[in-house]
């Protein structure tokens, strides 16, 4: 009986190890890929230590794929700390949201409706229940309306990325850290062949998975693909606490906040963001944003900030994710979206086995990169 020839192994070069790349590259080696991850800096320092790190479906409504995406990712992390173990960067607990106006109220709560209609666990709770059953420290008033999402949660992103890089290591993935990708040749028939790095050196691979987050857009530019993308640069503080007096993430009016671990708390605003393009220094929003949440929870009154940092969003210009192959270059596939923290584990899995089964799932239907042309 003649024995099928055994297939080949992908060798496969992850662009960018932030939390997609991590779990891109984790998934590829689990299923016996050859993973090499390449970064300019170090694993997990770069958006996705800078980003309020909130897994959530609840702020994804405006399209029901998208929603149902991220629904299905929430559920992966479940999966994902039974399988490498939840110390260190997986905080569940759920999250809190209220606002201060009549036309913002109201839209939270129909927000809220609408949730419910779609199955997500959402609960209606008044302030005073809120600081007698979850967050003693906020400066919330009793009667105000919160939306409390008890199934969302909170990622310490560069413990996680840590965490699956290095078991991808032990498993025989190799990494290239602080060397950037300058080139990706391809052969005559247009399919990926190797990568350059700024060292010098070449390596043979079969695959290129982009995960080059705010990079992403001059990675595609070296197989000749042009990825548009947002400007969107979003301000992140670190402040540090001798007790850290919250417990969940939380939007409150015009600041959002949550703990860290080790005695930090992190802030950010859309509203103090807005000031970025002023020419605001990092320090001077560090400040404002510190500001806004002594309001909140006075007792962050005697934390003192420690780091502010200005990280532009990776966002495709529609807002939507780029997760897939470019049918023009064959081995090229990107893994660039806004909200990596919270679709990393669902991402990684389902692009994972289109990579090496070649099979799409239906889940990233409406988010193949094809949409933006070749």
């Amino acid at each position: 009986m003649r024995k099928e020839p055994k297939k080949r192994t992908e060798r496969v070069a992850v662009v960018g190890v932030g939390i997609l790349g991590a779990s891109v590259g984790w998934n590829l080696t689990r299923l016996g890929a050859e993973v090499v991850f390449i970064d300019a800096a170090r694993p997990g320092e770069g958006v996705t230590n800078w980003s309020f790190s909130w897994v959530n479906a609840s702020n994804k409504t405006v399209r029901k794929s998208y929603f149902d995406l991220n629904v299905a990712s929430m559920a992966a992390y479940q999966e994902l700390a039974r399988a490498v173990g939840p110390d260190s960067w997986w905080y569940p607990g759920g999250h809190l949201r209220w606002a201060d106006d009549p036309a913002a109220e109201a839209k939270l709560l129909k927000t809220a409706e609408l949730l419910v209609g779609w199955d997500y666990r959402v609960e209606v709770c008044t302030g005073a229940e809120v600081r007698r059953r979850l967050e003693p420290a906020l400066a919330v008033p009793d009667d105000v309306p919160v939306v409390f999402c008890p199934d969302e949660a909170w990622v310490h992103g560069r413990h996680l990325v840590s965490r699956l890089v290095g078991l991808a290591v032990e498993a025989g993935a190799e990494h290239r850290f602080g060397t950037a990708v300058r080139d990706i040749g391809t052969g005559a028939d247009g399919a990926v062949r190797d990568v350059v790095l700024s060292d010098g050196s070449r390596l043979d691979v079969d695959v290129v998975v982009n995960a080059a987050g705010p990079s992403a857009s001059h990675v595609a530019g070296l197989v000749v693909r042009q990825l548009p993308m947002r400007w969107e640069p979003g301000a992140v503080a670190r402040i540090a606490c001798a007790q850290v007096p919250v417990h969940l993430p939380m939007h409150a009016p015009r600041i959002e906040i949550r703990p860290d671990g080790d005695g930090s708390v992190v802030l950010h605003s859309r509203e103090i963001d807005a000031l970025i393009d002023t020419g605001s220094e990092p320090a001077e929003l560090g400040r404002l944003l510190h500001e806004s949440a002594r309001r909140v929870v006075p007792e962050l009154g005697d934390s003192r900030i420690t780091q502010t940092r200005v990280c532009n969003r990776p966002i495709p210009v529609d807002g939507f994710p780029s997760v897939g192959a470019v049918p023009s270059v064959p081995g090229y596939y990107e893994a660039v979206t806004h909200s990596g923290i919270t679709l990393a584990p669902a991402v990684g899995r389902l692009l994972a086995a289109e990579i090496l089964g070649g099979e799409r799932d239906e889940m990233l239907a409406d988010f193949g990169p094809e949409r933006f042309g070749s």
